[in-house]
């Protein structure tokens, strides 16, 4: 096995665009000598790291790759996100135990707990309804999640993501809860003995608590009576008189809490055991917004790099979930420059991960919660913007109303023109803004239109307020230890158990 890999990490892809027919052929053998003699590694893992880009369908990935790879001047369509590397993928099925198309609850409870559950769930069996406010009966039905797990083993434990740290996928890591939009005691019913999101995260009894929390939803931590520290005319969202970010302080020696770029680069790993980072009152700036922060926030990458620091000194071993949660949201909205500049920042981070870590025994799972109905579509020749209108050797191309239209659109959303009007993206407030619509074509003519304008939101068929989630597969990527685990079509619950039995947790 050990020759057979070392012959396989001698023959890398090859990495220049073939420009000849037989170029083509040497780089395909080549891709095929790579697998071939790439051997199973089927050692334990002492650290796992899962990656999730939220809404990060096939299209997606396939888009950004594109984007990628023409913003740096290179072949689009022969570029490779760092994570389109790894050697081993499988299908991963969606559906959960209620929907056919889920939404991020019951999806990401499924890769940390082992089981499918129903829309809106936080760690809860399937059994649990929606409206239950019993801290009792939620404890009874919740199930443990490999990050506690992890904990219960003294293992170290992180969250990095750019939405809030009490959004959907985040949250099924440390908290059991009936309803995904209860992140604040404010937002519990009357009646509820249940904990809120937030409090949960403080409040986990397994091991000694998270390690690592890093993300958006500074809001939900803060009580109502005091200014937020970036944002001072707006206040927290707390009922109950608690400011969560000075219980964490209170509550781990070494600790940390930062809300903005400057306290983020002062944290030293080597003497910081536990940090919080809260940088937004709601979710993080999208990447291409980051800038306009004046706060400012570290990337998806700066906070991936840090969480590793901090918990690689375990000699025990750590579980770190990094999300990016702000595909989901792009995509939502119907702007696919948000949702693709986002799957960049992701794929960013995944490279920055791999370098700080070893495939002899830090095993990476790269996949997705869901997909989005976002398309590729006509006939565009090689080279042509991903984000422009479709075109072939430079001449637009028509659709059956002498109009042209672009590479990418949506099933549904708001970019719908219906006659109307069309819209764009307002990145001020993050929604959508008309801009009317002249003439009596059944969609705008968008000749003079630069479609690849960040602030452009791509047509639908289907007009909705927000672009819905898709059903089909997604794709599970792996590297390290025991990676050889994900292969064929896999349900989506089947990613905790490669975790379990990469650790070593399952005989």
């Amino acid at each position: 096995m050990a020759s057979a890999n070392a012959a396989a990490k001698n023959l890398e892809p090859i990495s220049q665009v073939p420009a000849t027919p037989q170029e083509w052929f040497k780089a395909g053998n080549q891709a095929v000598l790579v697998n071939k003699f790439d051997s199973p590694t089927k050692r334990k893992a002492k650290n796992v790291i899962l990656f999730v880009g939220d809404g990060m369908g096939v299209s997606t990935v396939t888009a950004a790759r594109i984007l990628e790879g023409q913003t740096g001047g290179r072949d689009g369509e022969f570029n490779r996100l760092s994570f389109e590397k790894f050697p081993d993928l499988a299908h991963s099925v969606t559906a959960s135990a209620n929907q056919q198309t889920s939404d991020s609850a019951p999806t990401a409870t499924a890769m940390v707990s082992g089981i499918k559950t129903n829309d809106g769930a936080i760690s809860v069996d399937q059994t649990i309804v929606r409206t239950e406010i019993s801290a009792e009966v939620t404890g009874a039905k919740s199930v443990k999640t490999i990050l506690e797990q992890a904990e219960e083993r003294g293992m170290s434990t992180g969250i990095v993501t750019t939405a809030r740290l009490t959004h959907a996928t985040p949250a099924v890591n440390y908290a059991h809860i009936a309803d995904r939009d209860w992140e604040a005691d404010s937002n519990l019913p009357a009646g509820a003995t249940v904990k809120d999101i937030a409090r949960q995260l403080l409040e986990s009894p397994y091991g000694n608590g998270l390690e690592v929390a890093l993300g958006g939803g500074r809001s939900y931590f803060m009580p109502n009576t005091k200014a937020d520290p970036e944002y001072t005319t707006q206040k927290g969202r707390r009922a109950d008189g608690r400011d969560l970010t000075l219980e964490w302080l209170t509550n781990y020696n070494n600790s940390d809490y930062v809300w903005d770029q400057a306290g983020f680069d002062a944290v030293n790993p080597a003497t910081t055991d536990h940090l919080l980072g809260l940088f937004e009152r709601s979710h993080m700036r999208y990447e291409a917004d980051r800038q306009d922060d004046a706060a400012g926030e570290p990337s998806l990458a700066e906070m991936t790099d840090k969480a590793i620091k901090i918990l690689q000194k375990n000699k025990k071993g750590y579980y770190l979930m990094v999300e990016a949660g702000r595909i989901d949201h792009g995509h939502h909205a119907g702007n696919a420059y948000r949702a693709l500049t986002d799957t960049i920042a992701l794929s960013e981070a995944v490279k920055k991960a791999r370098e700080l870590t070893s495939d002899k025994d830090t095993l990476i799972l790269v996949t997705a919660d869901h997909s989005h109905v976002f398309t590729i579509a006509g006939y565009p020749s090689r080279g042509n913007p991903i984000l422009g209108k479709t075109a072939v050797d430079g001449v637009n191309a028509l659709d059956s109303l002498g109009l042209p239209y672009t590479t990418l659109s949506y099933a549904n959303g708001p970019g719908w023109t219906g006659g109307l009007q069309r819209k764009e993206f307002n990145p001020a407030n993050e929604g959508t803004v008309p801009a009317t619509y002249e003439g009596s074509k059944l969609r705008p003519d968008l000749t003079t239109v630069d479609t690849s304008s960040p602030n452009y939101l791509q047509e639908s068929i289907v007009p909705m307020g927000s672009e819905t989630h898709a059903g089909e597969d997604v794709t599970i990527y792996a590297d390290g230890p025991s990676s050889y685990l994900v292969r064929g079509t896999l349900e989506q619950n089947a990613i905790y158990h490669v975790l379990a039995h990469a650790l070593g947790w399952v005989k």
